[in-house]
């Protein structure tokens, strides 16, 4: 199964695993199971550490090592992603957590997220 962490998720995963639930954490850890950061999430992590709302110790240059650490694949925004997105109903105005959504979808992934907004959508997801 290829599964794409929300970016709470892979926050949780590297600083805070008990805020997880078993579901999402089994999910994480079984290596049958491929594992992807969007690279959307490291942009919104980037602004959110820029703008001193978010402390990840090392900054974005650490957190792509902590990913790779760990086995996680970035996941670049394609064209057929945005095609997706323009379609998509206004269940959530994030634009961070659209682009996961439909990410998602166009890759055939589940998506690891406690977001109940994003559960609003048809797409398959874990928590």
């Amino acid at each position: 199964m290829k599964l794409l962490l929300d970016t709470h998720t892979v926050l949780w995963f590297f600083n805070h695993v008990e805020n997880l639930s078993t579901t999402a954490y089994d999910a994480i850890l079984d290596s049958t199971n491929d594992k992807f950061i969007s690279i959307a999430s490291a942009w919104e992590l980037a602004i959110k550490i820029s703008l001193n709302k978010l402390m990840f110790e090392g900054g974005i240059e650490q957190f792509f090592n902590v990913a790779d650490d760990n086995g996680f694949d970035l996941l670049p925004i394609k064209e057929k992603h945005l095609m997706h997105l323009e379609n998509l109903p206004l269940y959530h105005r994030d634009p961070f957590d659209r682009i996961l959504v439909t990410s998602a979808i166009s890759e055939g992934m589940h998506l690891i997220t406690a977001d109940a907004n994003i559960h609003r959508y048809d797409v398959p997801w874990i928590w």
